[in-house]
């Protein structure tokens, strides 16, 4: 029902700016898709009550039907809607379990990635923080998944053990060539071995995009107009998606996975932190958080979830179908 007509109908006139199920920041610049993104991975959210989640879904059913309480704001309406899209999955209607919400991304995906950058990893460690990462990833994408269309779950389990294999591999290849080396000095080598975990899970993130994702390819994703009107399936949108969603996975990890070895290594030659060895790991784990805090939602807005593409670009099915000069589709996180 649309929301003007069921105001219309009770009467109700109310000043509302805010819009049910779009996003409230204007998603074709930079600064507004940012500031979504700082709302959906929000960890506040995490400690919402069940009855605040369904308080704030009685509210935005209110809203639908024109029965909006007396006294709600915009800011009421906004918050109730935050709170429903960071817990309850958009095609299922489930609730998201609480690790693989994207809120919770940051604050259970650090300690893995503290795992990662930890200083002179043995060989075991370096597998069984690559191993956790990849399989902590994994979870995430599936719960987040596009469930519109049943996917098999044999895409899932093939993307997790190709982008498993692919961080192991890179990641132990590199520290053993590393270790072998013979003309680096042993702080040089340490250096140098703090920087591996990143080509080794860039590379398995766009590897786990292209098995999870390489029938859309086949198939095609749908564009729509601006009206939400269905135009047709096209393989040409699906390539364009798959690869800013690569590049957006290439990008994600570089500030998590680069710039905490760099500070860390000038921390490191501090008097204060060796006089104080036990603060190494707390440290660590504060400036890995902070940089994972602020590389996400950097990561994710470089391209718009819905992002468009000319008509004239598409197959000529497609562009006989409408006048449109430009068609949007869901390009996916």
């Amino acid at each position: 029902m649309d929301h003007t007509v069921a105001f219309a109908k009770n009467g109700q006139y109310p000043p509302f700016q805010f819009q049910l199920n779009q996003p409230r920041f204007d998603q074709s610049s930079f600064s507004g898709r940012l500031r979504h993104f700082l709302d959906v991975i929000d960890p506040r959210t995490l400690f919402t009550t069940s009855e605040q989640l369904k308080s704030s879904l009685k509210l935005l059913d209110d809203f639908k039907e024109g029965q909006t309480p007396s006294g709600t704001t915009d800011e009421d309406l906004w918050k109730a809607q935050k709170i429903k899209q960071a817990m309850i999955h958009p095609d299922t209607g489930e609730k998201i379990f609480m690790p693989f919400r994207m809120s919770g991304f940051v604050p259970f995906g650090s300690p893995v990635v503290v795992g990662l950058l930890l200083p002179n990893p043995t060989l075991k460690g370096v597998i069984f923080w690559q191993w956790l990462n990849q399989s902590h990833n994994a979870c995430v994408n599936y719960a987040n998944r596009n469930a519109s269309k049943p996917t098999p779950m044999k895409r899932f389990i093939m993307g997790y053990v190709g982008a498993v294999t692919t961080a192991v591999s890179i990641a132990v290849g590199l520290n053993v060539v590393i270790k072998r080396a013979s003309s680096f000095k042993p702080a040089t080598k340490n250096l140098i071995q703090r920087f591996v975990p990143f080509p080794a899970v860039a590379a398995a993130s766009t590897c786990n995009v292209v098995l999870m994702r390489n029938s859309e390819l086949s198939e095609g994703i749908e564009v729509i107009d601006r009206k939400n009107n269905v135009i047709g399936t096209s393989k040409i949108a699906a390539k364009k998606a798959l690869q800013e969603t690569a590049v957006t996975r290439m990008f994600l990890p570089a500030p998590i996975l680069i710039i905490p070895p760099v500070i860390m290594a000038a921390l490191e030659r501090m008097k204060f932190l060796k006089r104080n060895p036990r603060l190494h790991l707390p440290l660590n784990a504060l400036v890995v958080t902070l940089s994972f805090g602020f590389a996400l939602p950097i990561a994710i807005a470089l391209f718009p979830q819905m992002s468009q593409i000319d008509t004239s670009n598409l197959e000529p099915e497609i562009q006989a179908r409408t006048s449109d000069k430009v068609l949007l589709y869901n390009k996916g996180l």
